[in-house]
């Protein structure tokens, strides 16, 4: 088998292993989100260029939320930012375990853009199972697949808005940080990961209370400094591992 033909059979796997529990599950968020958008004003293409340049809930969310609300490009801009900032170290962790040797930057730069919590979730899962080089190829058909789904889901939604009540629409959204929760408690591979999962729980809506708008920012930032530090001191101690 030539190595361009491995490559395209890696692509098509990827494509084929796109349709999972995971997908399902976000894909019907984003059936939440189309119905969302229609709520807050936005039209069909305006919809789907969100989610197409966007591609994560949470920035889109707040996106049309604060176009809803008629707020300036610069503070929507700032707004999906921050939003935004998180999915940062999963490109950082992701892309070691991904790229092979000849991988050019262009194409790196390109698949960036796909990151996304479950993307980043199920990669990490799934690449380390592949060849080196063929890995690339493997998550470049399964983020393409997972965008036209979730493409098609926004659609979707949007055409459903008038059949979906808010409540039941709010209800998809909220079920990609569900997923992504008991994702993390399942792949948590030592104390310090749920230690940091436990830490965020307990501080999360005390944060909210007391500084809402800097309560998430504030909750990784605490929670996982103090486990990182507490996993540091273990080490020393001589007591590492999980």
């Amino acid at each position: 088998m030539t190595r361009r033909s491995s490559k395209a059979r890696a692509f098509l796997h990827g494509a084929a292993g796109a349709p999972s529990v995971p997908v399902l599950v976000v894909t019907i968020t984003f059936i939440g989100f189309g119905a969302l958008a229609r709520d807050t004003g936005l039209n069909m293409f305006q919809a789907l260029f969100v989610s197409l340049s966007v591609f994560a809930l949470p920035g889109q969310v707040v996106l049309a939320d604060e176009a809803g609300k008629g707020s300036g490009l610069a503070a929507v801009a700032f707004a999906v930012m921050l939003t935004s900032v998180r999915l940062l170290p999963m490109t950082y962790s992701l892309f070691p375990v991904m790229r092979g040797k000849n991988t050019p930057l262009w194409l790196e730069i390109i698949l960036s853009h796909f990151v996304a919590i479950t993307v980043w979730l199920e990669a990490m899962r799934r690449l380390p199972q592949r060849p080196k080089e063929l890995r690339v190829a493997y998550f470049s058909g399964f983020a393409l697949v997972m965008m036209a789904g979730l493409l098609i889901a926004t659609a979707a939604g949007y055409f459903l808005a008038a059949q979906v009540p808010p409540p039941v629409a709010a209800g998809m959204v909220f079920l990609t940080p569900v997923y992504f929760f008991l994702s993390l408690l399942e792949t948590s591979r030592n104390i310090a990961d749920r230690g940091a999962v436990l830490v965020g729980v307990v501080l999360g809506p005390l944060l909210y209370m007391l500084v809402p708008g800097l309560d998430l920012v504030l909750t990784g930032l605490i929670g996982g400094t103090a486990c990182y530090a507490f996993m540091r001191w273990r080490r020393k101690q001589g007591g590492g591992g999980p």
